[in-house]
């Protein structure tokens, strides 16, 4: 008997993998709607941080470290997110203002995601020191990464 649950062990775990995998590839298979409709979700919410810390940054309200720190925290976890919702097929038409420039040029896109990405952890580096200036100078560098792939890849 033991080694039948040996034996059934070894061949039901890897169908368990294999299940699993072909799940997390079908999640790729959203509908261009919901690629567009994640985007926008993502930079709202990324936006919705992005202002919490300008306020402080601009001294409408108190710089607080922690709160900071969490805001940036955040803002870097949903840059990584953004680029795989510009790799669904067909998701380039619809209710979106993201400019065809993306697609057709997706090296250069990816290299300003990329960007957005460093910046962002090097806010979150900062934001955990006492330097405000330098804090600053960061929040801009990262407010620069958004605002360079706008730029050049969202239509107004």
């Amino acid at each position: 008997m033991k080694n039948y649950i040996k034996l059934t062990s070894c061949v039901f775990a890897p169908f368990v993998i294999l299940i699993g995998l072909v799940f997390s590839v079908s999640a790729l298979a959203a509908s261009p709607e919901e690629a567009i409709a994640y985007r926008k979700a993502v930079m709202a919410a990324q936006q919705w941080h992005m202002k919490i810390m300008s306020r402080m940054v601009q001294g409408h309200v108190a710089y607080d470290k922690a709160e900071f720190t969490k805001r940036a925290q955040n803002v870097s976890e949903l840059s990584k997110m953004i680029y795989e919702g510009f790799l669904i097929a067909d998701s380039d038409f619809g209710d979106t203002r993201a400019k065809l420039e993306i697609w057709a040029a997706m090296d250069k896109f990816k290299a300003e995601s990329d960007k957005m990405v460093s910046e962002a952890a090097k806010l979150v580096s900062l934001s955990q020191a006492n330097d405000i200036k330098a804090i600053n100078t960061q929040f801009g560098d990262t407010l620069n990464a958004c605002d360079g792939c706008h730029g050049n890849f969202r239509s107004k």
